[in-house]
């Protein structure tokens, strides 16, 4: 993983500022989250958390994660926005999809980006890894932060295993960004 500063940084900011408006369309009631995938300066998948399909009848967001079965590996209630914006670019931009990078940002309750913690979900992990995306990017309190796939993947499987952001070095700030709470 390396933290981004410069052009690279300015412009990973610019394509986390757009996942964020994606995230706004976000309809799960636990969290909204937004994802682009990028590739060679062009957006070519986006996607926000929401039911499958976005049907109420599909909607799981006021469950407990306790009441499913221990075989109920997924206990989100919603699709993922990384996993839609796989499935989103490769509908349109399937053979754009490998070497690209994913941006992923979570908005708090009150709309406003949120900095991530360390990589967690296998599941956006691995199918990241699996259909050829290169890095991953997080917007970290210190910085915007990009990780190899396969990187990202294995500090997912790692995730709390020697306590929560053990793995997130602290280096660099996010200059300019237009999400600093300061």
């Amino acid at each position: 993983m390396r933290y981004l500063s410069g052009d690279e940084e300015k412009k990973a900011v610019e394509y986390i500022t757009k996942a964020t408006d994606v995230a706004r369309n976000a309809t799960c009631e636990r969290s909204k989250c937004g994802s682009v995938i990028v590739q060679l300066d062009e957006i070519i998948g986006s996607g926000f958390n929401s039911p499958p399909q976005d049907l109420e009848s599909q909607r799981r967001c006021s469950y407990s994660k306790d009441s499913y079965h221990k075989k109920v590996t997924d206990k989100t209630c919603c699709v993922h926005a990384e996993q839609r914006a796989i499935m989103d670019a490769l509908r349109k931009n399937p053979d754009k999809l490998s070497g690209s990078r994913l941006y992923f940002i979570r908005l708090d309750d009150d709309g406003t980006p949120s900095k991530a913690g360390e990589p967690y979900c296998t599941i956006c992990s691995k199918m990241a890894l699996d259909v050829g995306i290169a890095e991953f990017v997080l917007w970290h309190e210190k910085g915007v932060c990009v990780y190899d796939t396969k990187e990202y993947n294995e500090l997912s499987f790692q995730f709390g295993k020697s306590g929560e952001n053990s793995t997130v070095p602290s280096v660099g700030r996010l200059a300019g960004s237009p999400h600093n709470s300061d």
